[in-house]
């Protein structure tokens, strides 16, 4: 991602990455297309995945600008279109466990998605996604799908995050029009430079959400906060997304209201480079997936 300081309440939304390239990508795989000119029609997450096409050899659709992150498509929106698409080439796969996910480069305009069933066992399926546009390779990510089976291992060592209930209705705000988060309701600022933090953590739902596998909603909003590492700035500089590891911790999340608690936690940050953790709670604080993340940064 990269731009330039805007004002503190701007940082709410984060248009001050308005100019930043998020590269994100997946691993290999059918092919779908994305293309089109960018829309400037508002479009849900449900609507756009219903408007992909299917062709012979891959499905298509046009991303509208209310889904770009400067001048690349949303990072949680390709992995959004990464994990449908893949579940369209496989579609009695069991639920996602994990993914592998590389951000490559940026992603606009016209889109290609490549899909391919690496391995079908009695409770796996690995399948790699490929997702290109005429700037070249954006997008790359291995997704594995299992079915749960009985063992006699249980344990759980997730901190209880301090953070209150999901704010009311009337208590929300938004990002711009032109920008991702407008997507996104969100209760108050989800970053504020120069207080020294290099913890994040807000509540977030999709505004529109009827009718979404629960899955495809936890990749779509699991990226939804900045870098961890720009709570420990006093200004703003390039930086740049350059892979994400998720484990699903369910087989069938459950939340109220669509909200989910988004966390991203700086644990080192040095020599051009940052690692954070990332988690995810439904409304109730039970963790339903883990993450973790590698940020270039360029200042």
């Amino acid at each position: 991602m990269r731009g330039r300081q805007r004002s503190v309440a701007a940082m709410a939304t984060i248009p001050l990455m308005r100019n930043f390239i998020k590269r994100k990508t997946l691993a290999l795989g059918t092919i779908f297309t994305l293309s089109g000119a960018m829309s400037e029609r508002q479009q849900p997450l449900g609507d756009l995945l219903a408007g992909i096409k299917s062709h012979d050899d891959h499905w298509s659709l046009d991303v509208p600008s209310t889904w770009m992150q400067g001048r690349t498509t949303y990072g949680g929106l390709s992995a959004a279109i990464a994990h449908h698409c893949a579940r369209l080439l496989v579609a009695d796969a069991p639920p996602l466990r994990s993914a592998q996910i590389a951000f490559v480069g940026p992603l606009a305009g016209k889109i290609t998605i490549h899909c391919e069933l690496l391995r079908r066992g009695r409770n796996t399926a690995f399948v790699d996604v490929r997702i290109r546009s005429d700037a070249g390779l954006g997008f790359l990510a291995t997704m594995i799908f299992m079915t749960k089976r009985e063992s006699a291992l249980s344990y759980e060592n997730i901190a209880t995050p301090d953070i209150g209930p999901p704010p009311a209705d009337d208590a929300v705000r938004n990002g711009p029009p032109e920008f991702f988060t407008f997507n996104f309701d969100y209760p108050e600022k989800r970053l504020t430079l120069g207080e020294n933090r290099p913890d994040l953590m807000s509540w977030h739902r999709l505004r529109q959400r009827d009718g979404l596998d629960v899955m495809t909603q936890l990749m779509c909003l699991g990226d939804a906060l900045p870098p961890a590492a720009m709570g420990l700035a006093s200004d703003v500089g390039p930086i740049s997304s350059m892979n994400w590891h998720v484990n699903i911790l369910t087989d069938a999340p459950e939340t109220d209201d669509g909200w989910w608690c988004v966390r991203a936690e700086t644990h080192h940050t040095g020599d051009g480079a940052s690692s954070q953790y990332m988690t995810m709670w439904n409304s109730r604080l039970e963790p339903v997936m883990t993450g973790m993340q590698s940020v270039a940064l360029f200042f």
